[in-house]
């Protein structure tokens, strides 16, 4: 396949050496690649009687214009190539296999072909695995995806209005299971009424989160799907109904243990469930933070997988997540590569504190990559799915600086804009939890998603009127917007 690559002069160069050898490159008469039209490309092509000579025209992926007259007097075909050069040597590879845009930039077409591809393979693997077994639809253990369990810290004392929204942003956020956390002073009725809420307003199962058996009873009673947790202090009293309910339950080494006794008190306490007569057991060998043992409870989770092969296992990610000054998004990756490793089958996480917000997604999206990473045999990257979030997998060279540059000073003068001044936040909309920037004027209220559309708003209702105020609402819309997109606060005027 004959490839050419249209470009102007001052990209000549990061074109060509990304290209090599797989195409040929046209440098037209324009410094800027951004700039090059449907006329220009035409004439430049002809010149150099370049009729019939390529398959494929790539031009640059932020020009616009209708190519479809080239396309027919060149005999070839024009696509959009990407955004940036830098990027050419990875899209050109596809040529051959891959019907490129003439609308749409080839990186963003072939990000989101590579994404759509790994989420169809992971659909086809979960749907012929082989769980240990089921709870309702949900494939719990064998080489199913290891699933994803948000537990909502305090749920028995919520209103309804709030657990019902936290059970719909969990489940939106990839939560595959709802635990409701007990608070000490729960009471049984207030497990009822929870169960019943998260039985009626959630599409995935719901577990219990206590070790009190008579909050467990109560729990069973309402149809709870999953026991959290059975240990020795409440197996006798409760063991025996989670069997005749046929109720999955979690089993846990008993509480306050040292970690030298807590694998031959969980081999114990599984073995007592299975005495009474509970079938669908999740073993919990409990991992330790860091800083508190957690080299020892790996090695633990492995003996606990050699003695009880075919039971899932549970992994409280979040006992390390909430302990660590660190991003979780890198954490959570690491974290469920290692649960792959021990055959874990379900991720825990509270997302209690600020720092872990989003924890259930990142849990969700990395035990689809580790998922697709065992089907290929490879590491997990290069998959159509990743969690890079702040740094870059395909970095773009810089650029270099010119001689002719002005060095740059802040201005010492700051007036007012007589067509008045604007307060900018982010608010929650309380009815489905959408967040969104506000730009607050004294004559209206602006709403919107990006920095972008509000500032579009802002000019053409004339309500600034001076070069230092736009530029000023530029620089602070943009950060409110990164705001928005990294989960973050925003405040006026403060560093992001």
């Amino acid at each position: 396949m004959n490839i050419l690559v249209a470009t102007g002069h001052l990209s000549e160069q990061t074109v060509k050496n990304a290209v090599k050898s797989k195409a040929d490159v046209l440098v037209l008469d324009t410094d800027i690649a951004a700039f090059i039209t449907p006329n220009k490309l035409l004439q430049a092509m002809k010149k150099e009687q370049m009729e019939s000579r390529y398959d494929i025209v790539f031009v640059p992926g932020i020009v616009s214009g209708d190519f479809t007259k080239i396309e027919k007097e060149m005999d070839c075909r024009v696509y959009l190539g990407p955004k940036h050069a830098y990027d050419l040597d990875f899209i050109i590879p596809f040529a051959e296999n891959f019907e490129f845009s003439s609308v749409k930039p080839a990186c963003e077409l072939l990000s989101d072909v590579r994404r759509k591809k790994a989420m169809e393979l992971i659909k086809g693997i979960e749907e012929v695995s082989s769980p240990v077994f089921n709870i309702g639809c949900l494939k719990i253990g064998g080489n199913s995806r290891m699933k994803v369990m948000g537990e909502i810290v305090n749920a028995t004392g919520m209103d309804k209005f709030a657990l019902v929204n936290k059970i719909n942003t969990f489940i939106d956020k990839g939560a595959d299971i709802i635990d409701l956390g007990v608070s000490l002073d729960t009471s049984p009725g207030e497990v009822t009424e929870a169960v019943k809420i998260a039985q009626d307003f959630s599409s995935v199962p719901v577990s219990i989160d206590t070790l009190d058996p008579e909050l467990i009873s109560n729990a069973l009673h309402s149809g709870v799907d999953i026991v959290l947790s059975l240990d020795s202090s409440n197996i006798d009293e409760v063991g025996c109904e989670v069997a005749e309910n046929g109720t999955a339950a979690v089993v846990i080494p008993d509480v306050g243990i040292s970690d030298d006794k807590k694998y031959e008190s969980l081999v114990e306490n599984i073995k007592s469930a299975q005495d009474s007569g509970i079938t669908r057991i999740i073993a919990d060998p409990v991992l330790d933070s860091i800083g508190y043992g957690i080299d020892e409870s790996i090695i633990r989770y492995k003996k606990v997988r050699e003695k009880f092969p075919d039971l899932p296992l549970f992994f409280g990610a979040g006992n390390v997540t909430e302990l660590i000054d660190a991003d979780s998004v890198g954490v959570n990756a690491a974290l469920t590569g290692i649960a792959n490793d021990l055959g874990a089958s379900i991720l825990f996480t509270p997302e209690l504190s600020d720092k872990t917000q989003e924890s259930i997604n990142e849990l969700r999206t990395s035990s689809c990559m580790m998922l697709l990473a065992s089907e290929r045999k490879t590491p997990p990257k290069d998959l159509g799915l990743d969690l890079l979030i702040l740094k870059e997998k395909r970095r773009r060279p810089d650029a270099s600086i010119p001689y002719n540059i002005i060095q740059t000073k802040e201005s010492e003068s700051w007036q007012l804009d007589p067509a008045g001044c604007f307060r900018i936040k982010i608010a929650t909309n309380l009815n489905d939890s959408e967040r969104c920037i506000v730009a607050e004027h004294e004559q209206t209220c602006i709403v919107g998603k990006t920095a972008r559309e509000i500032l579009d708003t802002i000019l053409d209702m004339e309500l600034v009127s001076t070069l230092e105020h736009a530029g000023y609402l530029g620089r602070e819309l943009k950060k409110a917007e990164l705001a928005l997109e990294f989960n973050r606060s925003y405040a006026q005027d403060d560093e992001f």
